[in-house]
């Protein structure tokens, strides 16, 4: 069963009544990094690429076609009982872009990115709520505790 934006939003830090939905919370614009080097996917391990930020001082980021990571400016906090599932709001679908996104497993905390694809030129501007955040009851036998736990905060 999936839960309601108020249970949603009781598991991430800084939220504002406007960004609670009646299916979850939409998460907004915190950076906008440009993968400048390869990463790797093998069977003994990954890597990220290197990233640089697009412009780290702008408020408004001028993004042409091409891929980005766009890092969330929420902390969340998955339950233990849940899975998180992150969607993309539709006014990025109707601007010709595309936000791709993951699972989020059960005992996740940190502050998220995406990979966001451009196909027609667009304006973002830092805080614009660009996601969705749904969560769902799940039985598992473990928690994450991975790689990006904890990523982007002082845990």
């Amino acid at each position: 069963m999936f839960r309601s934006g108020q249970f949603v939003a009781s598991q991430i830090e800084s939220v504002s009544d406007e960004q609670i939905q009646p299916n979850g919370v939409d998460l907004t614009l915190g950076d906008v990094l440009e993968q400048t080097e390869p990463g790797r996917v093998g069977v003994d391990g990954k890597t990220v690429g290197a990233r640089e930020p697009v412009d780290a001082d702008a408020d408004v980021f001028d993004l042409d076609r091409g891929g980005y990571i766009l890092q969330y400016a929420e902390t969340i906090s998955v339950p233990e009982d849940h899975v998180g599932f992150l969607y993309p709001r539709s006014t990025l679908m109707r601007n010709s872009c595309m936000l791709n996104t993951a699972v989020w497993d059960a005992g996740y905390e940190g502050r998220g990115e995406g990979l966001l694809q451009v196909h027609h030129p667009i304006r973002l501007e830092r805080g614009a709520r660009v996601a969705q955040l749904v969560l769902a009851e799940a039985s598992h036998d473990d928690v994450y505790d991975g790689t990006y736990q904890g990523e982007r905060t002082d845990r």
